[in-house]
């Protein structure tokens, strides 16, 4: 888990801050326009002394009959902290597509080592409008401008490599090739992460950071073998 806490913030509409702790939900839940940081030791602090790494993301959520209703995928904290959510990616668990719905974190309990979200049931996890982030394209935009930078390196490099093998004697010419082949997998590679992510919806380039990020880490690392 990286130093920093997924970046989103919530607009806490009156009907959220209305239902507290009451039974699940079937208004809108969006995530707001404005982006905040949280750090790992500060998010563990609010979210009821829990270890958000160890003990709540990526763990089964289960209702009072021990039934199985989702996994946890985030937890998200309102700039003003008065208001903590956990997102729980239901739709596996309750028969439909993709589900992910938001609950304030005061309604998950810890019964034996197990998470339990009191009052869920499949029915009314269905019914609830699915939870969704803002989509604030500053983050992608700056990430994107990132890697397009680094996948420009790589050209740049992959160029004068090309152009030195061109002009190099026989067995110069041998290694100078094997590195542009290499260099050339490496910047394909980024390209086709890259190109992946921009084809996907907007809320979704999350789910391919990591992979670009990889991909053109890779090639950094590559053109600064090059360099020397």
């Amino acid at each position: 888990m990286k130093n920093t806490f997924p970046k989103a913030s919530i607009a806490i509409a009156a009907t959220i801050l209305a239902i507290g702790l009451a039974p699940l939900s079937a208004v809108a839940q969006v995530a707001g326009s404005t982006t905040t940081a949280i750090s790992v030791v500060e998010s563990t602090r609010v979210a009821m002394g829990w270890s958000v790494k160890k003990t709540l993301l990526g763990k089964t959520v289960y209702n009072d009959a021990g039934q199985k209703v989702g996994k946890v995928e985030d937890l998200i904290i309102s700039p003003d902290k008065a208001v903590s959510l956990v997102i729980v990616g239901a739709g596996g668990f309750v028969g439909i597509g993709r589900h992910d719905v938001a609950f304030p974190i005061t309604q998950l309990q810890d019964k034996s080592g197990r998470l339990v979200l009191s009052g869920a049931t499949k029915d009314s996890i269905k019914s609830m409008a699915p939870f969704d982030y803002s989509v604030d394209t500053r983050q992608r935009d700056e990430f994107v401008a990132a890697a397009e930078k680094e996948i420009d390196s790589g050209r740049a490099s992959l160029a004068a490599l090309e152009k030195k093998a061109g002009t190099a004697a026989a067995d110069a010419k041998v290694k100078l090739d094997a590195q542009s082949a290499a260099l050339k997998v490496d910047l394909q590679n980024a390209q086709a992460r890259l190109a992946e992510m921009k084809h996907a919806t907007a809320k979704r380039w999350h789910e391919f950071e990591a992979s670009v990020s990889a991909a053109t880490a890779r090639l950094g690392k590559a053109v600064d073998a090059l360099k020397a």
